[in-house]
């Protein structure tokens, strides 16, 4: 599992985060209806620099430099047989062509003598061409000789085939190594990010930059980088084959070249931007989707689900538009460079014939210049209609980039301090803390806990509250102050350290995908089974897990659907219960049960709190009753403190606060 700071550990009280957290989960956005019911889009985009993706992206190779060593290596082996092979058919026309003449030829008579008289008879042109040609006069084809040079021709072809098959083996691994290097850095990436970039970003649009981004990076690699070497071999190859049979035709052939450039360029420069609105919608419409199913059952309560379609809709007519043009647009450049080699090919076709009629060449290179002319026009369109693929890849690289580039938390101390022995006291010393430069949220906040005090923090939304405990466990980085951790600043602690002291349990349950047991087992280091069962038993887990028919075995998803509401939260208390950390954080644990559990769990509260400073944000008063000291917080600043009983005599903040909840439960029971 990741160590990065899951949603399970984000801030719950909607008052109390960033504005645009905010905005994307209350619905406070500007925009109409469907703006405040969707959830906020993707950053801002930002013009692609392909160039400098492009070589990052080169780099992520180098440490697999040895397999793209072999893949030049095995692609230019293969690139020379195949080049070869054309020259050498040729051979075989020419031979065949001799043996028709040489048939036609008396015995006796030599070729010189043959060349002599045509011209004599004033026809030069086949005068040239019976002096090209090896012919023996009276004897017809050598098929001997002509099977030869087919043989060596198909060995050729054979062994090309068999070390481009090994070329695309490394290729293959080459990418998928750099692939998995990648996803391992975005992973160790999530467990330096600070809590706010979760804040900021929709889930899906996360999601989308590690899944599809990732998926089609390796894709474009993968059918772009063999192909591009071989193309790029064979182009060479291919050259210089040409012009040491006519270099009058490889000029000609060459000219095509940058016309065929400058269109791939232009056509190119038009379709990168719809590939980088193509999959910057795709992870706008993943982060709609995502939400939209994890929320369906409100979307259906509150008579949503007209406007998440027409949302929906939009969206994948925006989608469908940037990959219909991106993809077109792209697709053009294969037809234009196949019209500009089919030119070239008229061009040699023509040429060509005139230079075998004037005696220059012969058929059977007029043959070979033919096919390699087909064999570099071949891969040129090749390398232009991969840049749709390239393009499509450096875009989503660009976004995967952007992720391994965002801001990260600040870095672990050099040499990280730990107290000598962990009892418990904390401190916060003018603690001072705002999400946004503008707005204050904690100001100069002064607060001693002692070992084993249990301290309850209450207030209205917005106070806070979860602010307070989340500075603790170091989610967010004080603007101002210290908190000390039994005399220990927390800033010059390890986080892991510190956070293995500390044990939460949030109002939002979080469960993983796997059984119950394993899900209590995850506050604790390799728990025996005796140790699960002995803490779901003290915190009432025990006795719906045995009436379930898998027991502790029985499977949860990620959304614990197979659990109600209420078990979900003792599975929570049970994971950390098993914990035993010395500082306990409840986040109006016992929000999402009905009264009697609650009492079970306030029971298994006492118990777990015993000999542990305990941190309880509690919205109903009733729950908090016994705690050593009650802290009164209103907009960042603690505004009253003391005992249960001392605070309602003081006719405070904390005596309006349990009034108020007093005369709720009282209407309602009305």
């Amino acid at each position: 599992m990741s160590t990065t700071e899951s949603p399970k550990a984000a801030v719950t009280d909607a008052g109390e985060r960033p504005v645009a957290q905010r905005n994307r989960n209350t619905g406070a956005a500007a925009g109409g209806p469907a703006a405040r019911f969707m959830a906020g889009g993707a950053p801002p985009e930002k013009a692609l620099d392909f160039k400098g993706s492009l070589k990052r992206l080169l780099r992520m190779l180098a440490p697999q430099r040895l397999y793209l060593i072999g893949v030049l290596v095995l692609g230019a082996v293969s690139v020379a047989l195949t080049v070869i092979g054309p020259k050498i058919l040729g051979q075989a026309t020419d031979a065949i062509l001799a043996g028709v003449l040489g048939k036609q030829v008396p015995p006796g008579v030599t070729k010189e003598q043959i060349v002599a008289g045509l011209r004599a008879r004033g026809d030069g042109t086949l005068a040239d061409i019976y002096g090209r040609v090896d012919l023996v006069p009276g004897v017809g084809i050598d098929f001997h000789k002509v099977g030869q040079i087919l043989l060596i021709v198909l060995a050729l072809f054979v062994v090309a085939s068999f070390f481009g098959l090994i070329q695309a083996r490394l290729t293959t691994t080459l990418v998928q190594h750099a692939v998995y290097r990648l996803r391992e850095d975005v992973e160790a990436k999530f467990a330096r990010l600070p809590l706010k970039y979760f804040d900021r970003q929709p889930r899906g649009e996360v999601l989308s930059r590690v899944t599809n981004d990732i998926d089609n990076l390796a894709m474009s690699l993968q059918q772009t980088l063999s192909q591009i070497v071989s193309s790029l071999l064979t182009v060479i190859g291919v050259l210089i084959m040409m012009f040491l049979i006519s270099p009058l035709l490889a000029v000609f052939v060459l000219l095509t070249v940058p016309l065929s450039a400058v269109i791939a360029a232009k056509i190119g420069k038009r379709a990168q931007p719809n590939f980088i609105k193509q999959w910057s919608t795709t992870g706008k419409l993943n982060a709609h989707v995502e939400e939209m199913y994890t929320g369906h059952s409100l979307v259906k309560v509150f008579g949503r689900h007209e406007e998440s379609a027409a949302i929906f809709d939009k969206q994948n007519t925006t989608l469908y538009e940037a990959s219909f043009r991106a993809q077109f647009i792209s697709g053009m450049i294969q037809p234009a460079m196949m019209f500009i080699g089919n030119l070239s090919y008229v061009l040699v076709a023509v040429i060509g014939a005139l230079r075998v009629a004037s005696g220059n060449l012969t058929l059977g290179e007029v043959q070979a210049f033919i096919q390699y002319s087909r064999q570099f026009s071949q891969p040129v369109t090749q390398i232009a209609s991969m840049a749709n693929l390239l393009q499509s890849g450096v875009a989503s690289a660009e976004r995967v980039f952007a992720l391994l580039d965002a801001e990260e938390q600040a870095p672990e101390p050099a040499d990280p301090q730990r107290p000598s022995v962990v009892r418990g006291r904390v401190e916060f010393q003018d603690v001072s803390f705002r999400y946004l430069p503008d707005k204050p949220l904690i100001d100069n906040l002064s607060l001693t806990v002692e070992p084993g005090q249990t301290v309850a923090i209450v207030g209205p939304t917005g106070a806070g509250k979860t602010t307070l405990v989340n500075l603790l466990m170091r989610f967010y980085e004080l603007d101002s102050g210290r908190i000390t951790l039994d005399g220990v600043d927390i800033a010059e602690m390890n986080r892991e350290e510190l956070r293995d002291q500390t044990g939460m349990v949030l109002q939002d349950a979080w469960l993983f995908g796997g059984t119950i047991a394993e899900n209590i087992a995850y506050g604790a280091d390799d728990p025996s089974r005796e140790e699960i069962v002995e803490a779901a038993q003290a915190t009432y887990v025990d006795r719906f897990v045995r009436t379930l028919p898998d027991g502790y075995e029985t499977v949860l998803d990620d959304e614990g659907g197979t659990v109600s509401a209420g078990e979900k939260q003792l599975i929570t208390v049970a994971r950390a219960f098993l914990a035993r950390p010395a500082v306990l954080i409840l986040d109006e644990a016992t929000s999402s049960v009905d009264t009697r559990t609650e009492v079970l769990i306030q029971r298994a509260m006492n118990s777990l709190r015993s000999g542990r400073t305990s941190f309880v944000i509690a919205h109903r008063l009733s729950t908090i009753r016994d705690a050593d000291v009650i802290l009164v917080m209103e907009h960042g600043r603690i505004v009253e403190q003391g005992e249960h009983e001392t605070l309602l005599r003081s006719g405070g903040a904390y005596a309006r606060l349990y009034a108020a909840q007093f005369a709720e439960a009282m209407a309602e029971t009305d």
